[in-house]
């Protein structure tokens, strides 16, 4: 499990049978470190979860390294991607959809899914978007905190994303990982929200007035550029899995 320290990463491993994916401390940059650890662990599954948002080396590099040593002793990998690699717009996106990012972070996961894809075809690239669960996920956490004033910004009335339960998300890697199935899967809730009212949801959840939560349109937010509309058409993962991706008003309760 690369990225076992994260929220992600670290459900996956709670779900993952004793004989699953194990972890270790590991500067995914270092490619050399990367291909050691690995070919003396011989896993059968590596799972990428690993990404710093500022961090182009982790994110682009980083995944690269994972995929040659996930090649290199015939590992099952999958790599978890983003939403965020897509400009945003009114349809849905497919799973294999271009990327078309805006930022840099999008950037640098569109440039690991290449990577990945061309250095490990067997490979499952997993596109998500906001992941959601208890108050350890960055999203309920950033929802509280701005809704009791911890912090200051705004959520965005007009950007749209299906968030999704961790523990689902989690799932459906272990499922997939048991399969053949290769290339690009969007592994997102089925309804799509805006950030601001996740963040009323969320307030709601902890006995806090979503009324109280402070919002805006992107426009006004200074962030520059950043995707709006951006909905993961996960249904290819509906059929294809046995784990149930929960809807936001039921993955907030």
């Amino acid at each position: 499990m690369v990225g076992a320290s994260g929220y992600l990463g670290s459900e996956v491993c709670r779900l993952a049978p004793a004989t699953g994916p194990s972890s270790a401390v590991l500067d995914i940059r270092d490619r050399a470190a990367v291909l050691s650890y690995v070919s003396r662990a011989r896993p059968q599954v590596i799972v990428n979860a690993a990404y710093r948002v500022h961090d182009w080396a982790s994110c682009a590099d980083g995944a690269a390294n994972v995929a040659l040593a996930a090649r290199e002793v015939n590992a099952r990998l999958v790599h978890v991607s983003t939403d965020a690699l897509h400009a945003g717009r009114p349809t849905p996106y497919l799973d294999a959809d271009t990327p078309t990012p805006v930022h840099t972070y999008g950037a640098a996961k569109a440039a690991a899914e290449t990577a990945v894809a061309a250095i490990d075809p067997a490979a499952v690239l997993v596109r998500t978007s906001l992941i959601i669960g208890d108050d350890r996920s960055h999203q309920v956490k950033l929802a509280l905190d701005l809704t009791t004033g911890r912090r200051p910004g705004k959520l965005f009335t007009d950007e749209i994303r299906c968030p999704v339960h961790v523990t689902d998300l989690a799932g459906a890697i272990l499922e997939l990982a048991a399969t053949d199935y290769a290339g690009l899967i969007n592994v997102a809730g089925p309804e799509a929200i805006t950030r601001a009212d996740l963040g009323r949801l969320i307030a709601t959840s902890h006995g806090l007035n979503p009324a109280d939560v402070p919002t805006c349109p992107l426009a006004e937010g200074g962030l520059g550029p950043r995707p709006a509309d951006v909905r993961l058409d996960s249904t290819r993962a509906a059929v294809l899995l046995k784990s149930r991706l929960r809807p936001v008003s039921d993955a907030v309760a």
